[in-house]
């Protein structure tokens, strides 16, 4: 409500600042006055105001520089500017200094009423972004794909900082790892939240069907055309659309997705006139796009276009630290679904997830959970597993094994020169290896929980894994 409002005129001269506090109070506000920078600033943390006209002239300590120290002491409170001058670098300026508006002296009461009402838009929606940005990262289930692993801590990182932006967003990695899901994420943080969501799965339709899918056609554009149908971008005006498996699109819509992402503009099917929409673009691929434009299959300037921020999504057995936190997520999703039982499965089963290759990541791990729930039991999965891999790696160290003795008894036998330096270092090597490995087996590959059992940095563990072939399967 308007009457809760507060705002701060900061005018020297007083027949404006008596014309603005009579002004905006009409308008419905509550409204306070300084005659200069020093005195509003004095008075900030007592009125605590919601929205401020800020005199660019001002004496002593000018506009531009009461501004700034406005925005440091209340980095969200809006700041209209107002100037009997507008000269194009004071409004440069007043604009990269945080103000929401500037107005030109003398304005239309229309333009100061409006001026207002974006700032404090500007703020809700700040707001709203803000607290939604909060539930999500508070909510287990939005970001239960994500690990503790370095690489998904980077994706969490860089989905947050590009989420309340426009900027198109390039989401990759292979079937199933979970790129729809970033792009929700993505969606949901942004300033866009109200509005739609669209996915289109580009290797889902013919080219033809693709393209009246995403951009329409008016009536008669082609045989059966009887009446003009919207395509999916304006549907997602305003919103957000998720192109799936963009690879896929035939050369000629990847002209007309250029001059979308270019102009924000394009005509549908059968029509001439051009259409306009405000929707951002969020694209994902399983395949090496800078392979498939040497191929000339990939247009070079779309390539650039789409890949202003990417998010690389790792293969699930690269993020073995989540696979509990996933298992436990779709255990209690289909149980809720099919109306089952709250199902558990056995810590045997657990292992074997934990060290299966996962070749359909997320995805595959989830449809395995689900014959679970589904079937009431695990031994189906069970057998499938243990057929699949039979021969899970060893991790145990045998106190009996010996040290690694690759051709030592012939040189004993013939009185040879023996290294013994060299066999300490193999069998110091094969011992640290399987130390390591059972770690991470017994923390379920949790990277920071094996770390502090082996009293080692993260880092220093991240190095012996890799110079021990542990990146992957142990």
């Amino acid at each position: 409500m308007k009457e809760s409002l507060r705002v701060l005129v900061i005018d020297d001269d007083p027949w404006v600042r008596d014309y603005l506090e009579t002004l905006v109070s009409h308008q419905g506000y509550k409204v306070f006055s300084a005659g200069s920078g020093e005195e509003a600033l004095e008075k900030l943390d007592e009125l605590q105001p919601d929205l401020v006209t800020l005199d660019v002239i001002l004496p002593g300590m000018d506009g531009l520089e009461t501004l700034c120290h406005l925005k440091r002491k209340m980095p969200e409170l809006p700041v209209v500017m107002l100037s009997g001058h507008g000269q194009a670098r004071t409004i440069v300026d007043a604009m990269r200094s945080g103000a929401s508006d500037f107005l030109r002296k003398p304005f239309e009461i229309e333009e100061l009423e409006l001026a207002f009402q974006k700032a404090l838009d500007k703020r809700e929606l700040a707001k709203e972004v803000q607290a939604l940005r909060g539930r999500v990262q508070n909510d287990p289930e939005a970001f239960r794909l994500f690990g503790d692993s370095e690489s998904m801590t980077e994706v969490r990182k860089v989905t947050e900082q590009v989420a309340g932006t426009d900027i198109t967003v390039l989401i990759r990695g292979e079937s199933g790892t979970g790129k729809e899901v970033i792009a929700r994420i993505l969606h949901e943080l942004s300033g866009r939240a109200g509005k739609t969501f669209v996915k289109v799965n580009c290797a889902a339709l013919p080219g033809e069907l693709l393209e009246s899918e995403l951009f329409g056609y008016e009536k008669g554009a082609f045989t059966g055309a009887q009446q003009r149908k919207l395509g999916k971008f304006e549907y997602a005006n305003e919103g957000t659309i998720f192109l799936d498996e963009i690879s896929e699109m035939s050369p000629g819509l990847q002209a007309k997705l250029l001059h979308v992402l270019q102009d924000g503009a394009f005509s549908r099917l059968g029509g001439h006139a051009e259409v306009q929409v405000d929707t951002r673009i969020i694209a994902a691929t399983n395949r090496n796009l800078e392979e498939e434009v040497k191929k000339g299959t990939f247009r070079e300037d779309l390539y650039y276009r789409l890949n202003v921020v990417t998010i690389a999504l790792p293969a699930l057995r690269e993020r073995r630290d989540a696979i509990p936190l996933l298992v436990d997520h779709f255990l209690r999703k289909y149980s809720k679904e099919y109306n089952k039982d709250s199902a558990q499965i056995s810590s045997e089963l657990m292992e074997k997830f934990i060290h299966n290759h996962w070749s359909g990541n997320v995805r595959e791990l989830e449809n395995m959970v689900k014959r679970i729930v589904v079937l009431g039991g695990e031994n189906a999965v069970l057998s499938e597993l243990q057929a699949s891999a039979p021969d899970q790696p060893e991790v145990l160290i045998d106190a009996d094994e010996a040290p690694p003795l690759d051709g030592v008894a012939e040189a004993l036998v013939q009185g040879e020169p023996i290294d013994l330096k060299a066999i300490a270092k193999r069998a110091s090597r094969m011992a640290e290896k399987r130390v390591i490995s059972r770690v991470l087996n017994d923390t379920r590959w949790n990277r920071k929980e094996a770390a502090e059992r082996l009293k080692i940095s993260y880092k220093a563990l991240l190095y012996k894994m890799k110079e021990n072939g542990l990146g992957e399967r142990p």
